[in-house]
């Protein structure tokens, strides 16, 4: 997904430049680099509406997780290929705020439009009442406190030839996956807007693992997981199939 920085006025520019401090008593500058990070993710605008459908499905190919409502379609415009799949972000609204996880996409309507949030209604009823259908909104990414691993799902129909990984339970959103083939060469896998990893493997054997894969989060940081799925054989096609890996991701800002 592509990272969206903040936009910073005159001052903050000019803090963003070599600093020259010049010592009286040397007869030479030292130019020492400010470093700044921004303290949360950037608010984007827009408007929220809820749909009675939403359970955790979606086009983001998840599974639905009894009990947890907490999620959203996020607009068409903004989904780009999966860009947004698995985030956490943080609605303010008129009467509150909410948590919730984009899991599904606001189709392409005039109803729907650049920075849309169509959540649950579960989700809706903590920044508006019901009744009221549609409502202005801010969100940011957020990295929430989840205390378990991230976990890789093996799409049903993959086979050893032709394989789809799926990163679930990350902290921050995932900006690429990556194979480490059994030459030891790393190959960034095609995403596909389904929210899968694609690796085609042209190989007389095929592959069954373990495989060593290794995702990236939009702000750079890297898990390197080594993941074997047990469902994979020359006879047939897998079902399906979900791992826990042993990471996960630090906090974002």
């Amino acid at each position: 997904m592509k990272r969206r920085v903040p936009v910073f006025g005159g001052i903050g520019i000019a803090l963003l430049l070599l600093a020259t401090v010049t010592f009286a008593q040397l007869p030479y500058r030292v130019h020492l680099p400010l470093v700044m990070r921004a303290g949360q993710n950037p608010l984007m605008s827009g408007e929220a509406t809820f749909y009675l459908e939403a359970d955790g499905s979606g086009a983001c190919l998840f599974d639905p997780i009894p009990g947890d409502r907490m999620v959203a379609a996020i607009s068409y415009l903004n989904y780009g290929n999966a860009d947004y799949c698995g985030a956490y972000v943080e609605v303010f609204g008129p009467q509150g705020s909410v948590v919730v996880r984009i899991v599904d996409e606001c189709p392409d309507n005039p109803g729907c439009g650049l920075n849309h949030l169509d959540l649950s209604p579960e989700a809706f009823d903590r920044i508006a009442p019901r009744a009221w259908g549609r409502v202005p909104i801010t969100w940011r990414v957020i990295s929430p406190p989840l205390t378990d691993p991230v976990q890789f799902h093996l799409k049903d129909g993959s086979n050893p030839w032709w394989l789809a990984f799926q990163v679930r339970h990350h902290r921050n959103p995932i900006a690429k996956l990556e194979y480490r083939t059994p030459q030891g060469q790393w190959v960034q896998l095609n995403r596909t807007p389904y929210n899968y990893f694609i690796r085609e493997c042209q190989c007389a054997g095929g592959e069954r693992g373990p495989f060593v894969l290794r995702v990236t989060d939009i702000y750079g940081n890297t898990l390197t997981e080594t993941v074997q799925f047990t469902t994979l054989s020359s006879g047939g096609l897998s079902p399906g199939e979900l791992v826990s890996g042993s990471g996960q991701f630090p906090y974002g800002p």
